[in-house]
């Protein structure tokens, strides 16, 4: 087959990596020619030379008859040969041979083929819903958690960065810190919480320092700080103090937001902490951090292997004085509308999966953004699960997520985060 020349002026750029092998006719040559033209003006413009292939192999035939042609030819009953029908399935001996109903509706229809199933499913999830929780200590060496495969007490210099650079790669931009304090530095109203040289303190500066971007959520509770284990001030008769605690989580939040959090989280279900917590950061010029109100949290069962990654189990009594009672429902409406009347931006309701209901409910009265938290102990059931081969951990994985997502939460705390986005973008484990 000769060799083509298109005598076309060119007036572009010379184009890089062309690849020829995406074209019809075209194939790669070892060099381009390009043959200065005379035109009228003083300058000559390229002319772009495109060579045809000698052979091609495709599967392009040329029509043997135009357009006007095949219509005629339809037209007087001469249409060309289709693929004949498939047969239909044949049922397996046995099957009863009945009438077909009359059905108006059959759902069916629209789950028959992944394709259809993709198209109409209503539901969801990306690792931006993700909002990964981090267990970190003073120490430099990450140390496993029993009751947790899988998760560690990170060193906050090292693991903690690596850990957060592994959930970036794939689309993880939220933390949560929770920190393991020592026990020296605990005492019975918790001052090690506004410490601004504390432990989250300066891993809230280092993330920042290496991770502008990184949007940073803290825990407001002085359970961790708490010689007595508790998320408040414990009177001598064991009450827990509610106005003397929401005093010091003031304190607490606003060192957080002055290293660099971009939302604090009051986790310890006092009355009226919202509200003060939110006079206190704009107060101190912190207009700019949001709120998530830990709004329905239950004195749940399952918070067992997140105590002890923390070492923060109350030293006496438990914590049913202020967290709610998992046999109630409306109790949760009552304490969203204090925390929206309050200045909460985010609603998060704990545990997760036992409590999706609540997530609806919340869901269908507020306009706020709605968070939940899949507890440790909702991890570590998972995780045994899989680990006996009683269920498929990834699959239940996936789909406990997609549950919550579906009861109406916009974000999920999990610590399936990093594992659940690798799965969503296609990673192995």
């Amino acid at each position: 087959m000769a060799s083509t020349i298109v005598n076309a002026p060119c007036t572009v750029p010379s184009v890089k990596g062309f690849e020829t092998q995406n074209y019809v006719g075209l194939r790669p040559i070892s060099s381009l020619r390009f043959n200065p033209g005379r035109t009228s003006t003083s300058r000559s413009r390229p002319l772009f030379v495109v060579r045809a292939c000698e052979r091609f192999d495709g599967s392009v035939k040329k029509a043997e008859m135009s357009i006007e042609e095949c219509e005629a030819a339809v037209v007087a009953g001469n249409a060309p040969e289709a693929p004949p029908v498939p047969p239909k399935p044949a049922a397996p001996a046995g099957t009863p041979v009945i009438q077909s109903y009359q059905l108006t509706r059959r759902p069916r229809r629209n789950r028959k083929s992944p394709a259809l199933r993709a198209s109409f499913q209503e539901t969801s999830i990306s690792p931006a819903n993700f909002v990964y929780p981090l267990f970190i200590h003073e120490g430099q060496e990450d140390t496993p958690i029993g009751a947790m495969p899988g998760c560690y007490r990170l060193g906050w210099r090292h693991g903690l960065v690596e850990e957060v650079a592994k959930a970036r790669d794939v689309g993880v931009n939220s933390i949560v810190l929770f920190p393991k304090v020592p026990d020296a530095l605990k005492s019975p109203t918790g001052d090690e919480a506004y410490n601004d040289n504390g432990l989250v303190p300066r891993t809230i500066r280092l993330l920042k320092d290496k991770f502008p971007d990184l949007v940073i959520y803290t825990d407001v509770a002085l359970d961790p700080y708490s010689s007595d284990g508790h998320d408040g001030i414990v009177r001598e008769d064991g009450v827990i103090m509610n106005d003397e605690t929401v005093h010091q989580l003031c304190k607490q939040a606003v060192s957080q937001a002055r290293a660099g959090a971009d939302v604090v989280s009051p986790s310890d279900m006092m009355d009226g902490r919202v509200g003060a917590i939110r006079a206190a950061l704009d107060s101190e010029g912190f207009h700019h951090v949001s709120i998530m109100s830990y709004t329905a949290k239950y004195a749940s069962s399952f918070y067992g292997p997140f105590r002890e990654a923390l070492d923060s189990n109350p030293r006496f009594g438990d914590k049913k004085t202020y967290q709610m009672n998992p046999a109630n429902y409306r109790e949760a409406l009552v304490e969203a509308h204090e925390d929206e009347a309050e200045g909460a931006d985010i609603l998060l309701v704990k545990p997760g999966l036992p409590y999706l209901d609540i997530i609806r409910l919340l869901r269908n009265q507020s306009p706020l953004p709605i968070a939940a938290y899949q507890v440790s102990g909702e991890y570590s059931m998972i995780k045994a699960g899989g680990v006996l081969k009683m269920i498929d951990e990834e699959r239940v994985m996936m789909e406990s997520l997609m549950c919550l997502r579906r009861a109406g939460a916009d974000i999920i705390l999990t610590y399936f985060a990093l594992q659940a986005a690798r799965c969503l973008c296609g990673e192995k484990k």
